[in-house]
């Protein structure tokens, strides 16, 4: 099976990577090409100098990129893959953008006699690395079962939620419920210092019990070191919230909390942090004082 792998950033460079461990014939791109030389330096195979190009041939291709502007142009641009795309093909997109642009482009890609899938990631840099992403997909039930074995390099869960969209969907529940976990993980440690315990051991402690989550587990020393140079950007949470609030208008759902958190991130770029992992929100509130 001859696959393309299309957007190298911080997750998907070690996606596509592996999948050059597990043997795949695979044809990389990235907007900086000096990025797709470096992969391919590491881990052989080649590299292509636009979407198009890469998905020459290609059984299976794999979008990663940034947000919906991205993804239009990776597919519907100058180009774009949609003209190259051979018929039987099946794209699987793991950027987190809205649902409503998953289906517009499977819509397209039907006519061409490709498959699409949306198939959105959770576990962060560290999850890519290791290859212990959650993935969550929104496709018909034998394209699902068509790229799951392929998905299960770098996928720990792998969930088929349903139609085209549903994966978008799903990635936009789990973005809410971050969002309000750190804000009251950031919450929790600015209450104990201002109290004056001792605020690594009553971390420590209530990590064990009923408060604990990934994130209270995995970003509290960082966040008392005040260390945020890593991790899933302010930039890119804003944009994911951005998302969640536009669905939430159009299907009705109330996400006050979700609306505040993501007011709150503005305020984070504000400190100039929007590179800042987003466990950030603890400087928003030092800096209140």
């Amino acid at each position: 099976m001859k696959l393309a792998f299309i957007g190298l950033g911080n997750m998907g460079y070690p996606m596509a990577g592996h999948l050059a461990k597990q043997g795949y014939d695979i044809t990389v791109y990235n907007r900086t090409t000096a990025k797709a030389q470096h992969w391919v330096e590491q881990y052989g195979f080649t590299y292509a100098l636009s979407p198009l190009m890469a998905v020459a041939n290609a059984d299976m291709v794999f979008i990663c990129v940034g947000n919906d502007n991205d993804l239009s142009d990776v597919v519907l641009g100058k180009n774009g893959i949609m003209q190259g795309l051979k018929s039987g093909a099946i794209v699987v997109d793991h950027s987190t953008v809205s649902a409503e642009l998953s289906r517009d482009l499977a819509v397209l890609l039907v006519q061409r006699n490709v498959d699409f899938m949306d198939a959105p990631v959770s576990g962060g840099q560290q999850g890519a690395i290791n290859g212990q992403l959650s993935i969550m997909c929104g496709a018909k039930e034998e394209v699902f079962a068509k790229a799951q074995p392929i998905l299960s390099a770098y996928g720990k869960t792998i969930t088929h939620m349903g139609q085209i969209g549903s994966g978008q969907l799903t990635k936009m529940v789990n973005q809410i419920c971050v969002a309000g976990l750190l804000q009251g993980l950031a919450e929790g440690i600015h209450f104990a210092q201002k109290s004056g315990i001792d605020v690594e051991k009553a971390l420590n402690v209530i990590s064990h019990g009923a408060a604990s989550s990934w994130q209270m587990i995995n970003r509290y020393q960082t966040m008392l070191a005040e260390q945020y140079n890593h991790g899933f950007a302010v930039d890119w949470m804003r944009k994911d919230l951005d998302i969640c609030l536009h669905e939430a208008a159009k299907n009705g759902a109330q996400l006050p909390v979700t609306q505040l958190v993501n007011q709150f991130y503005g305020e984070v770029q504000d400190l100039g942090g929007g590179r800042w992992d987003t466990s950030s929100l603890l400087v928003r509130l030092q800096q209140k004082n």
